[in-house]
């Protein structure tokens, strides 16, 4: 069974240090959590961009004695699951194109809410799109002479962007970084120790080439690495930047080891788990985490409470990337291939299992049945986070509302039976919102709150673009 929550993107840039391209493979495989369908490295020695791109997970697109090869200097890396497009060979980034300013290469993580609307203008007007994917917008708009003209082509092209966007540009001279005027998504500089500015999508990737954290792009805000050093300027005014920073990065995506928004991972999981400890204590013999993101919160939970930690699932490290599995019964295979539970350790307990969130439901029940079934006494299931009751629009790959557990069952007593466990209780938003650093208008809370910080007009689907293309030949 694939994870019910699909990732999003990396992103990765390097300007000035030989060992570029090296470094970027490690700074993606230690955000291969962001995604892992498809993989991409696009370098140069300051004169010409070179594309290194294929299908699957880091270490299996790139050959690392080939890597240690190329000796140019400036680097972007991406890895990338699908939120829009399909996952197809045309849509890996970092994109590479020539245009009338010569070559440039992008990658992106976020979704571009008005990305349609734009693309239908430009091919009413005869351009030709290769990919499906939102951020060959970004491309058009760049090329476009009424746009080139500008003395600062790119914050001109920025402010025609609606929805989340964290962008990496990379010119054959210079790395260029940015970050929409919400910050939906996290991205942040740092420094190598031979003094080489870095950029990332979360610090866990500074981590693993020994780089230091300096601080974050703020919302609406581009920053250049270049032969200067790193110089930076607004888009937009900062008075119209409103932060809208995804909650979700803490819930689930981010590493535990990374900070983002200016606050570490663990830390606030962590807090969740307490708050929830504190929201609805249970008396139980043992609390066990959902491996692996709800560890965090979990540990959390059971220094709050008065019911120890302990441990009632093993985690397979071979079972390899999570796909869409057709039929639930090979989603139930999957399930029990990555997760085994420990029998002795849950038979005739009474169990408090946390979980980070519930998208399906599918597996968090089948989950549940499995410790059913290993002789639980009693199942105490707590969630880290609010109910999931909205699509998300902004870069992450929730289902359909129609297949979103709370969204069908409506009530948590609707929703207890549906997964079959003795009590349920979620994390209520105030209390969530109460474990980050800043205020709750800070944050973006749509899929649990339904306030989305950016408007949508129009609700964008994953495959908007591919449907499109195919209404052109029919």
């Amino acid at each position: 069974m694939p994870p019910e929550i699909q990732h999003h993107c990396g992103l990765f840039g390097i300007y000035g240090d030989p060992d570029a391209v090296e470094k970027t493979y490690y700074a993606l495989y230690a955000q291969q959590h962001r995604g892992q369908e498809s993989a991409g490295i696009c370098s140069s020695d300051g004169q010409e961009i070179d594309r290194y791109v294929g299908m699957g997970l880091v270490t299996e697109v790139f050959d690392r004695q080939r890597l240690e090869l190329v000796r140019n200097p400036i680097a972007i890396g991406h890895v990338r699951y699908s939120t829009t497009g399909s996952s197809a060979h045309v849509n890996i980034q970092p994109l590479l194109v020539t245009y009338s300013r010569g070559q440039m290469a992008i990658a992106h993580n976020g979704n571009l809410i008005n990305a349609k609307l734009l693309r239908d203008s430009y091919e009413d007007a005869g351009a030709i799109f290769q990919t499906t994917s939102d951020t060959e917008v970004i491309v058009h708009l760049m090329a476009k002479p009424d746009h080139i003209k500008h003395h600062d082509t790119l914050a001109h092209v920025l402010r025609h962007l609606q929805g989340a966007f964290s962008l990496l540009f990379l010119f054959p001279d210079r790395v260029v970084a940015a970050r929409d005027p919400y910050g939906v998504r996290p991205l942040s500089l740092g420094m190598t120790a031979q003094g080489a500015p870095v950029v990332a999508s979360e610090t866990c990737a500074f981590d693993i080439i020994d780089a230091q954290y300096v601080r974050d792009v703020q919302p609406g805000e581009i920053v250049t690495l270049d032969r200067k050093g790193i110089s930076s300027h607004y888009f937009v005014e900062p008075s119209e930047c409103r932060p809208g920073h995804c909650i979700f990065e803490h819930v689930y995506f981010a590493d535990p080891a990374s900070s983002i928004f200016s606050e570490n991972v663990h830390i606030v999981r962590s807090a969740m788990g307490r708050q929830l400890a504190r929201e609805a204590p249970t008396d139980a013999d043992v609390v066990i985490p959902v491996p692996n993101c709800a560890r965090c919160a979990s540990m959390g939970y059971a220094k709050q409470s008065t019911v120890p930690p302990g441990r009632g699932f093993t985690t397979s490290h071979y079972a390899g990337r999570s796909f869409i599995m057709p039929s639930q019964g090979q989603r139930d295979l999957a399930v029990k291939m990555k997760l085994n539970v420990i029998k002795e350790a849950v038979r005739g307990k009474r169990l408090v299992v946390i979980e980070d969130s519930v998208v399906r439901g599918t597996t968090t029940r089948g989950k549940m049945g499995a410790l059913r079934a290993a002789g639980a006494k009693e199942i105490h299931l707590r969630v880290a986070s609010p109910p999931i009751r909205h699509p998300c629009f902004y870069g992450i790959d929730f289902p359909d509302p129609n297949e979103l557990v709370a969204n069908q069952c409506g009530s948590v007593e609707a929703i207890r039976e549906y997964l079959e466990v003795d009590s349920l209780h979620y994390l209520s938003l105030e209390g969530m919102l109460s474990c980050v650093r800043f205020a709750p208008d800070h944050y973006c809370t749509a899929c649990f709150s339904g306030h989305y910080p950016i408007s949508v007009d129009e609700p964008v689907t994953k495959f908007a673009l591919e449907r499109h293309q195919l209404r052109m030949f029919e």
